[in-house]
């Protein structure tokens, strides 16, 4: 396996980087908790470096209004993009976001005291700040799965970069519920990097493939449930208008979402 080395995004315009820069700052002279996310912290992580088009943090929902009146006070619009996931923080000069993110478009990935344990201090743009820890990006990332964008490259190069350094009894906890979709993200990952199979404690696999053998299937009172909307918005309506199976996300399917959460999204 090769040896891992820290980079950072590739550069933004001067303009964007002092708007990041000032809000971090901001933030920070508030006491308003923040991890930064996103491809800041996949290109710690990994050490590839590539474009991003904005900056990514994650606040404790409680912290989101907070944090929303601070930017605001400095001069920076904001406006929520999905009230129950993100909200976003604009420079009205030059249209450069911050997106502020509470939770996961699927409701699973709800920013807790975890997200704020073991976080490494890194520089962003020369400004000391903390990046979300690598389990919680890797669980975010894993769910992320629709025609447009598939995030799994993104979490194999995170196993490749951090697999010897993760919490795997973290991320267990984390995929508690869902241990299919991080059992596929490892045989995905043991097929992208074969020789590098090992840096995968044996016993998690074990673990894994014990549960999804004994897993049954989920129902509810009205009938069969899909849960394929945890992991793509837009690609299971045909299962839930015409094939008769429940939306997963909503709460009376045993999800974390209500009616009103799912009626914001884009339509299956």
């Amino acid at each position: 396996m090769a040896q891992i080395r820290p980079a950072a995004p590739i550069e933004p315009d001067p303009a964007t980087r002092e708007f990041y820069v000032a809000a971090l700052r901001k933030l920070d002279e508030a006491d308003v908790p923040y991890v930064v996310g996103g491809g800041y912290a996949m290109a710690y992580y990994t050490g590839i470096a590539r474009n991003t088009k904005d900056l990514d943090i994650f606040v404790r929902p409680a912290d989101r209004d907070r944090c929303l009146s601070t930017l605001a006070a400095a001069g920076y619009r904001t406006e929520f993009f999905y009230p129950f996931w993100i909200a976003k923080a604009i420079e009205p000069k030059t249209e450069a976001f911050i997106d502020i993110l509470y939770s996961s478009g699927n409701g699973l990935c709800t920013v807790d005291d975890d997200w704020f344990k073991n976080t490494p201090t890194v520089p962003v743009h020369g400004y000391p700040t903390r990046l979300v820890p690598a389990e919680e990006q890797l669980w975010s990332k894993a769910f992320v799965q629709d025609r447009d964008r598939f995030d799994g490259a993104d979490v194999i190069h995170l196993i490749y970069g951090q697999g010897d350094k993760l919490n795997w009894k973290r991320l267990l906890r984390r995929f508690e519920g869902h241990e299919p979709v991080l059992l596929a993200h490892l045989l995905l990952f043991g097929y992208a990097y074969p020789n590098d199979r090992d840096c995968i404690p044996a016993w998690v696999m074990a673990h894994l493939q014990d549960v999804v053998a004994h897993d049954q299937p989920h129902a509810n009172r009205d009938g069969k449930v899909c849960r394929g909307t945890f992991l793509a918005q837009r690609s299971y309506g045909t299962a839930l208008k015409d094939w008769g199976y429940g939306d997963g996300r909503l709460e009376s399917h045993g999800g974390p979402l209500n009616p009103d959460e799912v009626a914001q999204l884009p339509p299956p």
